[in-house]
């Protein structure tokens, strides 16, 4: 468990400027490697993971995109049923809230990329 940096982009809810935002990243070599996308009724929210957030930022606001760096927690869990569970239930019990959560399972391990409300303790509670 981990804190890490989460490239937050506020897209407008139109046909093409998702695409448009990971042309950027890819024509500067930047790797995404876990996304959300959330919908609001005129813009968008993409949440990224990528391998290197201050260019990503520098890249994507030069082209007038509105970005943000954030603070977000990279949970492991172990890919069994529980797991998410087990570490949701102990911030809970330690009152920190998740905001947003987004992950995927690979190879035994399930990694989660949470926003809460104080990472730092989050990461104490889930290190004990």
């Amino acid at each position: 468990m981990k804190i890490i940096k989460q490239v937050t982009v506020f897209l407008q809810n139109e046909a093409g400027r998702l695409e448009e935002m990971t042309e950027i990243l890819g024509k500067n070599n930047i790797n995404i490697s876990a996304i959300s996308i959330a919908e609001a009724t005129e813009f968008g929210i993409a949440r990224m993971i990528v391998d290197d957030y201050h260019k990503a930022v520098d890249v994507l606001k030069e082209r007038d995109f509105s970005v943000n760096l954030v603070e977000v927690l990279c949970v492991e869990t172990p890919d069994t049923p529980g797991a998410l569970y087990e570490a949701l239930r102990k911030l809970a019990a330690a009152g920190i809230n998740v905001s947003y959560m987004y992950g995927y399972s690979n190879h035994g391990v399930a990694p989660m990329i949470m926003k809460v409300s104080d990472s730092q303790r989050a990461l104490s509670v889930l290190n004990m």
